[in-house]
């Protein structure tokens, strides 16, 4: 193939590489097939285009607008995702490697633009927590809301997956409004900036919102402020430099990390050879050391076994892993592919020695095995292998020495508490697994580990043929680490959007609050028209329209009559001597689902309308007991408004149920679909 020359895409323009660009050589061949970098990028240049035009850009749009963005970006790149295959090859990656980088990277920007769609607003302000009342009245009243960062987010990414790790950073900044600048690293980079040409040429992001550079960065980490954010994936000496930046530090630039794991999968000690789990055990744990030629930051580094079931760990994992035939990616029957490239290859046979001081290799052979394909014989490739410590409580360096490829050292714990201590002993990890039928160890063993591990994977029979794997970071969960795995987080839903926003406390009225947040707040302005409510359309309904019933008295025939057409026949409802012994009740009362079914008899405008559906009930309080003789009536107030489709919206509306007395009797929020 000719030489790729890697272009930076920086304030609107795509630069070349100059004399000073690095070679990039293929994994499978160890020929050279691109060069990237020049010192000629503007970092000043690309931080004010992203601050003054990509944020403002962003920031018109709202939460949704920016969720059906990223469905269009990941649509797209659906579409075109076979050209990324094929360049990815390069990198050492089988067609299974792709379903990780590639197809996780477009799924993960799916997952972030539902969700976008889902648990945010269509508007620019993101609530965050309950309303807290700070006076007696409830006049003055107390958000968290979350707002946009005004700088740019500077992604700084691992070889390992060049789009996946660009795109599970990306989906979340741009949602949260913050334009973003990524950097990936250069043995792999070509695959990023054809990933990155493929959204910019989509025309689907606004001016500013994305830029790549291919290469060094220069001094850009000099030029941030307060308002920008560092989001880091790589070693954990890169990461401690990077974060020691003397301007990072005086202007407390976020710095997110997530760096070197040595995490642990446990088999429990009921998963004996012969038992579901133990087969499953062994499936996962080849798995981890083969995938990606174990080059994943959430491979299996240690397993942990019983003692009296190490040796059949030992030869039941050697036996599937002879089975893994290594070599060329494009080869239809090659399971593993290559190392990222020669130099990534030395590392880890450095590291080898390392572990080899305190373990013995049981499998694989570093200087002896076959590599299938004619083309790959001189590519960056290592066999898988496995090493056996025996004496894990009095050795280090499998503890803290990460040999980033398809290397694991197997160790025998003596009982779950001896597994935690050795699980711990890593200092900090995204991720253990433990294999277990059994719950009394599961509980045991999170309540142990949970402290030093950002995630906790367990399964067995029950779960093992949908669950997604100990090396998969979902979306919907947080991934990150303490201690040596970074002290970052990412992902976890709509809390990785929050690390691109400031979370600030308003006080003030509950009109202030209620125009902040878009959304009515207690205590609020309220305005009643003459048409109902359930008459006016989606669009033609707004933030406060209220509505005030009529009276309707709930008589001892109603009561009885709920009674005996529910079957809820409580005491309270039915003996009035035993509600009377009841401390919540003066005798008997009336069913707090009565209340709800009259209250919707008195609000309900009965003809058809926009009003599509009834789809459920938020937050239902009852606070004062309805006896027989009591008249309740209802407020309605339109609280909030969520769009779904173009034909439809959600529609929230706070719902209180009064006596008359005027005191409050129920309390709850009304989700109906409206037509627009």
């Amino acid at each position: 193939m000719s030489l790729m020359n890697v272009k930076s895409y920086a304030a609107g323009q795509w630069i070349a590489p100059d004399d000073t660009a690095r070679e990039i050589e293929s994994a499978i061949t160890g020929h050279v097939i691109a060069r990237a970098g020049t010192k000629g990028i503007d970092a000043q240049a690309m931080l004010d285009h992203a601050r003054t035009i990509g944020g403002p850009n962003l920031r018109k749009l709202t939460f949704h607008d920016r969720a059906r963005m990223l469905k269009a970006l990941a649509q797209h790149l659906t579409e075109n995702k076979q050209a990324l295959y094929d360049i990815s090859y390069n990198t050492g990656a089988t067609k299974r490697d792709h379903a990780f980088d590639i197809d996780g990277g477009i799924g993960t920007t799916f997952v972030f633009a539902s969700k976008g769609r889902r648990e945010m607003p269509d508007g620019h302000v993101l609530s965050d927590g309950d309303l807290e009342q700070l006076s007696r009245s409830g006049s003055f009243l107390g958000q968290h809301i979350c707002t946009p960062l005004l700088g740019a987010a500077v992604h700084i990414n691992a070889f390992n997956f060049p789009v996946w790790g660009m795109l599970e950073k990306l989906a979340p900044t741009l949602l949260a409004g913050m334009p973003a600048i990524v950097k990936p690293a250069t043995a792999t980079c070509y695959v990023t900036e054809a990933c990155v040409r493929l959204m910019l040429e989509a025309d689907i992001l606004p001016e500013g919102a994305l830029q790549l550079v291919s290469g060094s960065i220069g001094d850009m980490l000099d030029r941030l402020d307060c308002q920008d954010v560092v989001s880091f994936t790589g070693s954990a000496a890169t990461a401690t430099k990077l974060r020691s930046n003397p301007n990072l530090v005086q202007n407390s630039t976020r710095f997110m990390a997530e760096q070197d794991s040595l995490n642990a999968s446990i088999l429990g000690p009921d998963a004996e050879p012969g038992t579901p789990e133990f087969d499953l055990f062994i499936k996962e744990a080849a798995t981890e050391i083969t995938t990606k030629a174990g080059q994943k930051c959430t491979a299996t580094r240690r397993i942990l076994a019983p003692e009296d079931h190490v040796d059949a760990v030992i030869e039941a994992l050697s036996e599937r892993l002879s089975k893994a035939t290594v070599g060329d990616p494009r080869l239809e029957d090659t399971r593993m592919g290559a190392l990222v490239s020669a130099d990534q290859k030395r590392d880890v046979l450095e590291k080898l020695d390392i572990l080899g001081t305190e373990a013995k290799r049981v499998f694989g052979a570093p200087d002896d095995f076959l590599i299938n394909g004619d083309d790959a014989q001189t590519g960056a490739f290592l066999p898988p292998m496995l090493y056996h410590c025996t004496d894990p409580d009095n050795a280090q360096r499998i503890h803290d020495t990460e040999a980033f490829g398809p290397v694991s050292t197997i160790m025998g714990y003596r009982d779950i508490g001896h597994a935690v201590e050795l699980a711990n002993r890593g200092g900090g990890s995204l991720v253990t697994s433990l294999i277990t039928h059994d719950p009394a160890t599961a509980r045991e063993l999170t309540l142990g580990t949970a402290a030093f591990h950002g995630r906790l994977y367990i399964n067995d029979r029950t779960s093992m043929k949908e669950s997604t794997g100990h090396g998969a970071p979902m979306p919907h969960m947080v991934h990150g680490g303490p201690g040596r795995a970074g002290g970052g987080e990412e992902l976890g839903g709509i809390r990785g959007v929050k690390h691109y926003m400031q979370r600030t406390a308003i006080q003030g009225s509950p009109d202030m609050l209620s125009a902040i947040t878009g959304k009515w707040v207690p205590g609020a302005e309220t305005h009643e028209r003459p048409a109902h409510p359930f008459t006016r359309k989606f669009t033609e309904l707004a933030i406060g329209d209220t509505l005030h019933t009529q009276s309707r008295t709930v008589t001892l025939e109603d009561i009885e009559t709920f009674a005996h057409f529910t079957g809820d026949t409580f005491y309270a409802h039915m003996d009035d001597e035993a509600a009377k012994r009841n401390p919540f009740f003066p005798g008997r009362v009336a069913h707090g689902y009565l209340l709800i079914s009259f209250a919707a008899g008195l609000f309900v405008e009965p003809n058809e309308g926009p009003v599509l559906a009834n789809t459920g009930l938020d937050n239902l309080r009852f606070m004062k007991p309805v006896s027989a003789g009591d008249a309740i009536k209802v407020q309605l107030i339109v609280k909030a408004k969520t769009p779904r489709t173009p034909d439809y919206g959600e529609v929230r509306w706070h719902v209180t149920l009064t006596n008359q007395d005027d005191e409050k009797v129920a309390e709850y929020e009304l989700l109906t679909m409206n037509a627009t």
